[in-house]
């Protein structure tokens, strides 16, 4: 920067005293530009470290504290095919993937503080080497868990777009290493926030997920129940291609661009933070804070307790140890409708739709003025092919609650002729088509 200020004033020295040359007055803006520009990357960052620590207060809190406490099977509550009671290598996998995820976070950020580096130059060096260390083992533990353990949600391209993040991540880290050991700061510096970027992949496409869901009001794009489609796809290779896209276009302006071309992209990056802000406020209210509140309720999860029952005993027995231990220890257990829902969303992505249906039935018993509940017991119907019940359990939800667009939207994909009979109108409440 200091290079480009200085050819500058140096063109601007050689003018007419009294003259604003073209030179001159680039050389006037160019600082104001870099101004702007420093202030939307700071903006960015400001952002990001708040997102990115409230993920880590989710993670610690939610998957540390289950670990603390012993309770594995409750990270199956979020995890699909999560926790394995035998499958010790690949639960260890999972628990180191989960806590260098938290770690890797942390040490990140802290990475990237300008003040740190230039007050504790000590602490910066090996705060690096185990944020490189942490990045290589995260890596490595995640492609275990897709291509070796298995069972991870998502499709074979979803599978592809973890693995280039991964394989990224190890570049990334190589390359900032080679260059720290170089002793090129500068270039350090650029592939330490590639890395920083890269290894954010995860947190990124949790928040382009809820900015999606901000904007469409729903899971468009991809079914719910499998998770997969253009949507999941296409964020699982954005995820880390998109943010290292936007770094080199900031990077080069930084090196090249003159003051429009700095202040374009101090627009486009602010313009990207509001987004991103958005998403990770979706992401707090929808997901990370919810599941810290889980972490820290004393009382037992149902779900996790049903579980077992159902794989060994069948989901009869699972329904009257669920009425038993209502009655008999009401206090002790979590009976919140979000349990059940939870447990009936898992049978449904591991294909046990009867089950999901009995579930999702038992849930509807226990709160029988939850619109939520029906339009799950719905969605269980449609996928076990009972389309008449699905019908009715839709309308139902729809009854119970009228601003309910997925179920709106299922009862026209099922038939429209059947389930609106006056029209695709007929489906959605006045308040809802505005």
């Amino acid at each position: 920067m200091s290079n480009h200020l200085s050819e500058a004033a140096s063109l601007a020295e050689s003018g007419f005293p009294g003259v604003a040359t073209p030179s001159r007055r680039r050389s006037r803006r160019l600082p104001k530009a870099d101004a702007i520009l420093k202030a939307a990357a700071g903006f960015w960052f400001i952002v990001a470290v708040i997102g990115q620590l409230i993920f880590v207060g989710y993670i610690a809190s939610f998957y540390g504290r289950s670990l603390v406490e012993g309770d594995l099977s409750r990270w199956n509550r979020i995890i699909y095919h999560g926790y394995i009671p035998g499958d010790r290598a690949g639960n260890f996998a999972l628990g180191i993937h989960l806590l260098m995820a938290a770690m890797i976070t942390l040490s990140g950020v802290l990475q990237l503080i300008p003040q740190l580096r230039a007050r504790a130059p000590a602490v910066h060096r090996w705060n690096g080497r185990f944020y490189i260390l942490t990045a290589f083992a995260t890596s490595i533990a995640a492609l275990y868990l897709v291509w070796i353990r298995g069972g991870v949600v998502g499709d074979l391209p979803q599978h592809l777009g973890v693995s280039l993040d991964a394989l990224l991540i190890m570049l990334c880290a190589t390359m900032a290493l080679r260059y720290a050991l170089a002793r090129d700061f500068r270039t350090h510096r650029r592939w330490a926030l590639r890395l920083f970027l890269v290894v954010s992949g995860v947190w990124f496409f949790r928040v382009g997920l809820m900015l999606w869901f901000l904007i469409f009001k729903g899971p468009v794009g991809f079914d719910p129940i499998t998770f997969q489609g253009p949507l999941p796809t296409a964020l699982s290779f954005a995820q880390s291609l998109l943010p290292l896209a936007v770094l080199e276009l900031y990077l080069r302006t930084q090196d090249r661009a003159g003051p429009a071309g700095r202040v374009a992209m101090a627009t486009g990056l602010f313009v990207l933070t509001l987004a991103m802000g958005a998403g990770i406020a979706g992401a707090s209210m929808g997901m990370w804070l919810p599941n810290i509140e889980v972490a820290y309720d004393s009382r037992k999860s149902i779900a996790a307790a049903l579980t077992p029952t159902i794989a060994y005993q069948g989901v009869d027995a699972a329904v009257r140890q669920y009425q038993e231990t209502k009655a008999a220890s009401p206090a002790a257990y979590d009976f919140d409708e979000d349990e059940l829902d939870t447990l009936g969303y898992h049978l449904l992505h591991i294909g046990q739709f009867k089950n999901a249906v009995r579930i999702f039935q038992l849930n509807v018993e226990a709160h029988p003025q939850s619109g939520n509940a029906y339009d799950s017991l719905a969605e269980a119907y449609m996928d076990d092919g009972d389309k008449a019940q699905a019908i009715a359990d839709y309308h139902k939800s729809l009854q119970l609650k009228p601003t309910n667009r997925n179920a709106a939207r299922m009862l026209r994909r099922l038939d429209t002729a059947t389930a609106c009979p006056g029209g695709a109108s007929d489906c959605i409440p006045p308040d809802t088509t505005r």
